[in-house]
């Protein structure tokens, strides 16, 4: 039987803390809690989905520590938020590829016949979908900009 993102968590956490890996065994007690208080807020078990959308919810909040560090020039700050974000990727899908999602983007694009940049607010909400939550918002819309602008061309 296949391991919940949680159940994986508490025995990487135990590794981590025999092995003496201190970033990692922060980390995974930081994620840890993000989860306990997204069931507290659900008032019961999370399901898969609830836990891989608190974890990609968690890994835009680091991801914009990190830029908001940087720009304050505390790269100290910066790197322990990046170490985090790193130990969380490992718990999240693989990402898609910039090539898998270009082709996916043109593909929607061919599908909803749009015809340039005024259509993005038709082919954000089904690229999204489609991508599974397997691309950031950012890189979808890029995706979708390229796309769209082909297409004007």
């Amino acid at each position: 039987m296949e391991q919940t993102v949680q159940q994986r968590l508490q025995s990487d956490l135990k590794v981590a803390m025999r092995s003496g890996d201190t970033t990692t065994r922060d980390a995974i007690r930081y994620i840890l809690a993000a989860l306990k208080n997204t069931e507290i807020d659900r008032r019961g078990q999370l399901t898969e989905a609830d836990a891989e959308a608190t974890l990609r919810k968690l890994g835009k909040q680091l991801a914009d520590s990190v830029d908001q560090f940087r720009a304050g020039h505390r790269e100290d700050l910066a790197a322990k938020e990046l170490a985090q974000l790193d130990v969380l990727k490992r718990y999240l899908p693989e990402e898609m590829s910039d090539e898998d999602l270009a082709a996916l983007a043109n593909a929607v694009v061919a599908e909803l016949g749009a015809t340039g940049p005024k259509d993005m607010s038709k082919v954000m909400p089904m690229l999204i979908e489609r991508t599974g939550g397997r691309a950031d918002g950012r890189r979808a819309s890029a995706a979708a900009r390229s796309a769209l602008a082909a297409v004007a061309g």
